[in-house]
């Protein structure tokens, strides 16, 4: 990840976001991207989740995913969706989590 803009997030709640876009319409596949620490990038969220219906979601808040990842401020896009994992320090620093579930 290159940061260019000026948002906010870390490198978890962006992937969740890039795979949100990816997975659009895929009803039985949910994404869970998390720093262990509690923390991810310079946020109170360990990072984010996302479905296949994310995309539609978003859409209807008109949200546009693309302008928001070009912006790096994957944060402000899924606190709109409720989609933020907020666990508080966990005094951890062991690596970052990806779970993917598919039906």
């Amino acid at each position: 990840m290159q940061v260019k803009g000026s948002g906010l997030g870390g490198r978890n709640q962006e992937f969740a976001l890039v795979c949100a876009m990816q997975i659009q319409g895929m009803e039985d596949t949910v994404i869970l991207s998390l720093n262990t620490d509690g923390t991810d990038g310079p946020t109170d969220a360990a990072g984010a989740f996302c479905d296949g219906k994310t995309i539609k979601a978003a859409e209807k808040l008109s949200l546009n995913p693309k302008k928001y990842l070009q912006n790096n401020d994957s944060y402000h896009f899924f606190e709109r969706l409720g989609g933020l994992i907020k666990t508080g320090p966990t005094n951890t620093n062991v690596m970052d989590i990806h779970l993917i579930l598919a039906g």
